[in-house]
């Protein structure tokens, strides 16, 4: 196929970038070699190859941008070996807590996303970061309770990835919306003849998350077009939290004895019983709560009932409840075919068709659900129940024959007989893009490429082993009324549940949801005129986007009981499954662009290049109306070993589906109460009882309901960076760059957090209309709402050391990656209209939400012709946790972890095979009371340990 010398488009030049930068293996910043310091004259008979950065969409003689842009080679992504994409984009510096395969038993269910910057609004969320595949955007993910407003990086085939560049900066009036925090581009291969094969096996130190990972490739070019075919697989195994020490147990003590499969029992009428013979406070209220005797399967018969119980107290009565899950790292199963064909219509045309389908299993493993029956909820048990202990089935008279209801009656249980809850995904994606490229004349060459494509991504969600609280309600009742109702089995929450029994309280529920993109965009660009330093480029576009998502929860789980009682008029849930309405919803955008490049200046004094980047951007939502963007980036080399760049860009995103039309859903928030304890005298404790710890309740973590908003704005954002690259000609391979940035981002679309609306209920007295409790001091429901904050404020530093030479026929090279948060503001309004400032560098206070001032990465690597060697460390710089707690006094320190990589390439060129262990000391994260009771951040440490891996490539 024909190259077109300075008419290479962004589509093929894409590939010429892999060959601009260094092909050494490890993360780096763009390049910053020094200029010539005589460039030769244009020769006409020499092609000159162009390239399009991420970030701009004009095609360049150099790879020299205004904003500060990271580049992971192919070599990278070989001698890191990743299971996914994900696993090597969150492990770099600038990247926040982001959803991953830690987090299965969190809010991530098999999700994996890149928050660049922290700027997620939501847990783990990448939805201020955008991703784009080979400059085109990917849909929006699905799979968990409800789907998505960000790319799922699992729905990405690790097979067809070339190289990723990163842009550290706001491009939102380059790509538009959901470009606040910077780009993520993934480039595909498109130069392969043959096959390419690759296999990659590890497991960890203890025999665990073992995982099975490889693709098989092949291309084929001919004289007028070309063909690319892959296929990728993923096979990871779970870790069991009971093999970790750190997740064996919550590491936050217990006040009191909790729910275990002997039960909890606070029966009135127990209390000083004559017929019983019980003493005065037996089961009368919760600190004189009963519990079944160890060993004891057939309660006493009669008056000697309640010889088979007593007061439960700790430690004797302490179980544990494994809250968090079973897993502390799930399964999960993905595979992914794609297809390209490519074909040149004419000199200058050329078509191009891809085609994407992947697919995603997982699961994730709880204990059973805690039964918390109330008779506040309108629960009770009747005098002839068939297993009521206390009752006349069991030989008590009628006269002293006991029957359990009112507001103090409470059981609590660990059904262990219905199982284990297991939550299942079952994703597909698929994609179809067709594209045109070529050149035409009109007042000018223009290189041009239009692109549609269509995108779905579609799961279902499943749940097994839930209770069905319609059931329990029917099985508790008397015999008479149980044998009125169809199936119904009478339930014995004294004794032991039988296998009958359980089927008839189990619970299924099987959700759906998924989303949707239909984009279509042409892009054009020239050069419009020669300046002193070079030509004047221009690109221009238009940009056609629908998006559509819908979320389908199960009819049963989600509609009203109308078989329990009403409970203050509202009606109660039917199942223990989280019940939402459903969602749908739809937008559509048109956008329109320019970008200016103008090399002003070069090879003159002081002056070896001078360059001025400008550009604009109107996007029009028919949800929130129209909004333009600007972007302005100077990029000033004084000589040849300095650079020097700064960049101010506009941003806006425009709310979501999920944002804007999110049906109400229940959710449960892993929260320290700070009224735990009566609260300590805080003025928004006040009443709540000494004895009150929320770990007693809903398995520590509070219930409570998240929704959408229709009444959201647009939030909009400044961007602000400036740095250099210094290359001093005397120490040939070494460069430094620092980049500093500021975002600004106003009316941000955000939910406070749980921990957030609590502290402020406790401190200050406000946002407590946010929280119901009950008289005991329990949460019974927290409210978290989305809305316009006044803005978010993020500031910080990059910085990269790189040092590469030659030594003995080979090379080393050596590279330190830092990335210091100096600020995350968040401004958060109050009821009486004041602001409190929330800063969160440097803490870890909160669930899921790690903010180190500084984090970092170094790598060391020697390169030789066969035999590749290296070493990385990466480090999580320390935060300061809940204050004062019992697990680490509220300071957690700062962890490093140590990599070690070997490889040997063979004489052939073709094969490679390499072999690594990450977290060499086996490394375990630090405990954290803000986690509780998982007891770390999922999103942030690896729970692992150590792990080792083999690998192998080859190409035929």
């Amino acid at each position: 196929m024909k190259m077109k010398n300075r008419k290479a488009i962004a589509a093929r030049s894409a590939v010429a970038l892999s060959l601009a930068v260094t092909h050494f293996a490890h993360a780096q910043e763009a390049p910053a070699a020094p200029a010539s310091a005589a460039p030769a004259k244009d020769d006409a008979s020499a092609p000159v190859q162009q390239v399009v950065m991420t970030g701009s969409r004009i095609a360049r003689r150099d790879t020299e941008t205004s904003g500060p842009m990271l580049t992971l080679t192919k070599d990278d992504l070989k001698f890191a070996a990743p299971t996914s994409l994900g696993d090597i984009m969150q492990s770099l510096p600038n990247t926040g807590v982001s959803l991953n395969s830690n987090g299965t038993q969190g809010t991530s269910y098999g999700v994996s996303s890149i928050n660049l910057r922290y700027l997620g609004s939501a847990e783990g969320s990448g939805n201020r970061t955008l991703v784009l595949v080979d400059g085109h955007r990917w849909v929006n993910a699905a799979g968990g309770r409800g789907f998505r407003d960000f790319t799922d990086l699992n729905t990405i085939p690790l097979g067809i990835i070339d190289s990723v560049e990163v842009l550290k900066d706001g491009a939102s009036a380059i790509y538009g919306a959901d470009a606040i925090a910077g780009v993520v581009n993934i480039h595909t291969k498109r130069k392969l003849d043959g096959f390419e094969a690759n296999m990659r096996l590890g497991t960890s130190s203890r025999n665990d998350d073992e995982n099975y990972n490889g693709f098989l490739n092949w291309g084929k070019r001919f004289e007028k077009g070309s063909v690319f075919l892959s296929g990728s697989m993923n096979d990871s195994r779970p870790i069991l939290s009971a093999d970790r020490e750190l997740t064996r147990v919550a590491l936050s003590p217990l006040t009191a004895a909790g729910t275990s499969p002997q039960g909890l029992y606070v029966l009135p009428g127990l209390s000083n019983n004559a017929y019983f013979g019980t003493p005065v406070g037996f089961a009368s209220n919760a600190a004189n709560a009963v519990t079944r005797n160890t060993g004891v399967t057939s309660i006493g018969a009669s008056s000697a009932a309640d010889n088979s119980f007593h007061t439960a107290t700790l430690p004797g009565d302490y179980y544990n409840q494994q809250t968090q899950g079973l897993y502390a790292t799930g399964p999960s199963k993905t595979a992914g075919l794609f297809g390209r064909l490519t074909y040149e219509i004419s000199p200058d045309l050329t078509a191009h068709v891809e085609a994407t389908y992947t697919t995603r299993k997982s699961s994730q493993l709880f204990s059973p659900y805690l039964l918390d029956i109330r008779g506040s909820n309108g629960y009770s048990i009747s005098k002839d129940q068939a297993y009521n202990p206390f009752g006349t089935a069991n030989g008590v008279p009628a006269a002293n024959a006991l029957g359990f209801s009112g507001s103090s009656f409470r059981i609590q249980r660990v059904p262990v007989e219905v199982g284990n809850r297991e939550v299942m995904q079952d994703v597909k994606m698929s994609r179809l893009l067709l594209g045109l490229e070529g050149t035409v004349s009109l007042w000018g060459d223009w290189n041009w490429d239009a692109t549609l494509s269509y995108s779905k991504n579609k799961a279902s969600f499943d749940q097994r082993n839930g209770v069905n609280f319609d059931n329990l309600y029917r099985a508790m009742t008397s015999p008479a009324t149980c044998a009125a109702a169809p199936g119904c089995v009478p339930i014995d929450l004294f004794g032991t549940i039988t296998p009958a029994m359980a089927d008839y309280i189990r619970s299924y529920s099987h959700d759906t949801n998924g989303t949707s993109q239909t984009d279509f965009s042409v892009n054009a660009t020239r050069n419009l005129m020669e300046l002193q330093g070079g030509p004047l480029g221009i690109a221009t576009g238009y940009e056609y986007r629908r998006e559509m998502a819908f979320d389908s929860p199960d009819p049963f789980v989600s509609q009203p009981s109308t078989v329990l009682p009403l409970v203050s008029g509202v009606a109660q849930s039917t199942t223990s499954a989280a019940a939402r309405n459903p969602t749908a919803g739809s937008y559509y955008l048109n956008e329109a662009y320019a970008e200016l490049s103008a090399p002003l200046l070069a090879n003159l004094p002081w002056v070896q290049k001078l360059e001025l980047d400008a550009a604009v951007r109107y996007s029009r939502y028919s949800t929130v109306g129209g909004k333009a963007t600007t972007k302005l980036g100077v990029l000033y080399r004084p000589f040849n070993s300095l650079l020097l760049r700064g960049t101010y860009s506009q941003g806006f995103r425009a709310p979501s589906i999920l944002e804007l039309y999110q049906g109400v859903k229940q959710t449960s928030f892993p929260v320290v109460d700070p009224c735990n304890g009566g609260g300590a005298g805080l003025p928004g404790c006040a009443g709540i009882p000494t004895s009150y710890n929320q770990s007693l309740y809903s398995s520590g973590t509070p219930r409570g309901v998240t929704s959408g908003n229709p009444d959201l704005k647009p939030e909009s954002a400044d961007t602000y960076s400036v740095g250099f690259t210094y290359a001093p000609e005397q120490l040939k391979g070494f460069s430094v760059t620092v980049d500093q940035f500021k975002i600004k981002i106003k009316d941000a679309i955000a939910s406070q957090t749980a921990t957030q609306i609590l502290n402020a209920c406790a401190q200050t007295g406000t946002f407590c209309n946010l929280v119901q409790r009950a008289n005991t001091g329990e949460i019974v429901q927290l409210t978290q709402a989305l809305v316009n904050l006044s803005r978010i404020e993020v500031q910080g530093v990059d910085m990269t050391l790189r040092y590469l030479f030659p030594v003995a026929g080979a090379k080393i090279d050596a590279a330190l990656d830092l990335a210091y948060l100096q600020h995350y503001k968040s401004y958060v309004p109050q009821p009486d209209g004041s602001i409190v400032v929330d800063e969160r560098a440097g803490k870890a206070d909160q669930p899921r939400s790690t903010f180190p001032h500084l984090k970092a990465q170094a790598s060391l690597r020697y390169i030789g012709t066969g035999i590749t060697a290296g070493w990385k460390a990466r480090y999580i710089g320390p935060t300061a946790d809940v204050p004062n707690n019992a697990v680490n006094g509220g300071n957690i320190p700062g962890t490093l972890y140590h990599d070690l990589q070997l490889s040997y390439n063979f004489s052939d060129g073709k094969t490679s095979i390499g072999m690594g262990i990450d977290n060499v000391f086996d490394k375990q994260p630090p405990a954290s009371a803000a986690n509780n009771p998982i007891n770390f951040d999922m999103y942030t440490y690896d729970v692992r340990g150590r792990y080792f891996y083999t690998r192998v490539n080859t190409r035929f």
